[in-house]
């Protein structure tokens, strides 16, 4: 588990140069200027990160969950904005290969792999966030096809994906009444609210994706009726694991330019390199962040085996590093003084991504709460 064999060395050597020369170098403007670079997206999906853990056959990589989390540290070192949307891209990719029947796999699934086309994943409502199985928004058979009503919220890549796929009410029964549904962008009666004002995340669009009288074909569900609650949770569990992976990727990339500028800056007719205290602080953000990478790669093994254990351990890797990620970031800026806090430095815009990776996928309190009721139940 703990030891990279040379198919996962040679893939993350590809992961780190695609970061390296395409999304770090522009990561800041992307930022600045709210760009969504949907043509380096489309560079990724040539390299195979738009289906990573996709089924070959409908032009996925056929990767585990373990090399995703390599992918996608790597990836976030470049941008953790990109990264985290390549993510929930995969995700979307992931769920209808995984649930789809043939037909659905083979219509959507292989642009998806492709980036050629793009995912978005409709599940948080205005009222609707930790308590996902509170949603409201609804699908009522209506011959052939389900007509749907409701609005989603926060959601990533909408206005510009091509595929949503939705969370909707088709019975109230609670959890056991959502269905998952595909939904194309062209379909009438689909539109979105304005680009949200965020703290980060900037490169990314996020925005309400509303539905109404939406018409789709029966056809178009995943799974059977009632499907969709266990399909969104199987999906958070992997979502977890990358949030997490990204985390620690753009944390990694703060700390290597903090050891840099230490090295570089003086003070007191020395490096600040030499002082033991900072050196102490490094140690500390270094340790930090090898303790959530154990965790991430355990949490990656225990969802590739089903073991038993995996819902709880994605849950604790989720949260000790997106916990990790942010702490250590933020401590960057610390170290870089003054000079952190500028923009073009980088730094800060980490700490502005990062922070929502402890909101996303299952807030870490609902983490606690996962983490909790298993210890609970098992007693």
């Amino acid at each position: 588990m703990f030891q990279l064999s040379d198919d996962q060395r040679d893939l993350v050597a590809m992961v780190r140069d695609f970061a390296t020369s395409a999304l770090a170098p522009h990561a800041v403007e992307w930022d600045q200027t709210k760009h969504f670079p949907i043509d380096v997206l489309e560079e990724a999906g040539r390299l195979g990160m738009g289906g990573i853990y996709v089924k070959e056959d409908v032009g996925g990589s056929g990767l585990t969950r373990s090399d995703a989390a390599h992918i996608f540290e790597e990836l976030a070192k470049g941008d953790p904005t990109i990264a985290a949307y390549i993510s929930i891209h995969n995700m979307v990719a992931w769920m209808i290969d995984s649930f789809g029947n043939t037909d659905q796999r083979k219509k959507w699934v292989p642009s998806l792999a492709a980036m050629t086309s793009l995912g978005s994943y409709c599940l948080t409502e205005p009222d609707a966030g930790s308590d996902a199985g509170a949603l409201r928004t609804k699908a009522v058979r209506d011959g052939d096809d389900y007509v749907l009503n409701g609005v989603k919220q926060f959601i990533s890549g909408a206005g510009s994906s091509s595929v949503y796929v939705v969370m909707a009410r088709t019975s109230d029964t609670g959890n056991q009444g959502i269905s998952a549904i595909v939904v194309p962008a062209e379909t009438p009666g689909l539109s979105f609210g304005p680009n949200e004002k965020k703290m980060g995340w900037n490169a990314m669009p996020t925005a309400q994706v509303i539905f109404d009288n939406v018409r789709v074909p029966v056809g178009n569900l995943l799974g059977a009726e009632g499907d969709g609650f266990g399909i969104a949770m199987k999906g958070l569990n992997g979502g977890r694991i990358n949030m997490g992976a990204c985390s620690l990727g753009g944390a990694q990339w703060a700390l290597d330019q903090t050891v840099a500028y230490l090295k570089e800056r003086k003070a007191f007719g020395k490096p600040l390199i030499d002082q033991q205290a900072l050196l102490f602080e490094l140690a500390d953000m270094d340790t930090e962040l090898e303790t959530a990478r154990t965790m991430i790669w355990r949490a990656a093994d225990a969802l590739d085996r089903g073991a038993p254990d995996r819902v709880k351990l994605c849950a604790m890797a989720k949260r000790v590093a997106t916990d990790a990620g942010f702490s250590v970031a933020n401590r960057a800026i610390q170290l870089h003084g003054g000079y952190g806090y500028l923009s073009e430095y980088g730094v800060e815009k980490v700490v502005r991504d990062l922070r929502v990776h402890q909101i996303l996928e299952g807030s870490n309190e609902i983490m606690r709460l996962i983490i909790g009721r298993t210890l609970a139940d098992a007693h």
